[in-house]
């Protein structure tokens, strides 16, 4: 296996899954996120280049692919590697394997700096930041950007302390908990199939956000915003 590709063993513990012993969409978001930085400390970038000079580390879109949500207690492997870079977009890529090496979730990201005082996105050469990226060929593609439904029907949330993290933001894993949390149970309870999310701003300690949601057949789609779009979110399920 190449250098480029980063490995680590996860074992579901109770905190990481839910009523039904799945592991939770935030969880997995979570896991993803600590490994890309793992990762990209590994090669050349820790945060004397980054977070101690002012930059921070966003995910600006997200997709998961999931075959099956694995359960408590199992035993999985964690694999992540960067794509090439496209300007200001870094790509990422990450897969879930059970032990006989069977992906059950696979994803694709795309990643940007930002200046955390300005809240703009920081252009890495400027930093003379690089991160070496590769492809296998078997990648998912990559998130695209998609359109959210009208609908009348919506939910309003205050951001609470307990959803903010270090970069002083709703935490991108923390988006879907809010969404599933104003959703129709029924929803919940359903197969998830895949998930796209595109994060457009950030929205911070205290705000409100506005949540409009539009149901299909097998999928929904979620747009958030505060005077402005925060996020759009698609989930499908089987």
């Amino acid at each position: 296996m190449s250098t480029d590709i980063f490995e680590k063993p996860v074992q579901l513990k109770a905190a990481h899954v839910d009523m039904y012993r799945r592991l939770r969409l935030s969880s997995m978001f979570s896991m993803l996120q600590e490994a890309a930085i793992e990762h990209t400390i590994l090669l050349g970038c820790p945060r004397e280049k980054t977070l101690d000079r002012g930059l921070l580390w966003v995910v600006s879109h997200h997709r998961a692919r999931i075959h099956r949500l694995p359960v408590y207690d199992e035993r999985l492997t964690l694999r992540t590697w960067p794509g090439r870079t496209m300007h200001l977009f870094f790509p990422r890529y990450c897969r879930f394997c059970d032990e006989e090496g069977n992906p059950v979730i696979e994803t694709s990201s795309l990643w940007v700096l930002m200046d955390a005082k300005e809240r703009k996105i920081a252009f890495p050469e400027k930093y003379d930041i690089t991160i070496p990226g590769e492809e296998t060929g078997d990648e998912i593609p990559l998130p695209k950007r998609f359109a959210v439904k009208n609908t009348d029907r919506s939910a309003e949330i205050t951001i609470p302390p307990s959803l903010v993290d270090m970069n002083g933001h709703l935490n991108n894993a923390r988006y879907v908990d809010i969404v599933q949390d104003i959703l129709p149970f029924e929803w919940y309870q359903k197969e998830i199939r895949e998930i796209c999310v595109e994060y457009v701003s950030e929205v911070r300690l205290g705000q409100q956000l506005l949540i409009r949601y539009a149901e299909d057949q097998d999928r929904i789609s979620i747009a958030g915003e505060t005077d402005k779009m925060v996020f759009r979110m698609q989930m499908a399920y089987r």
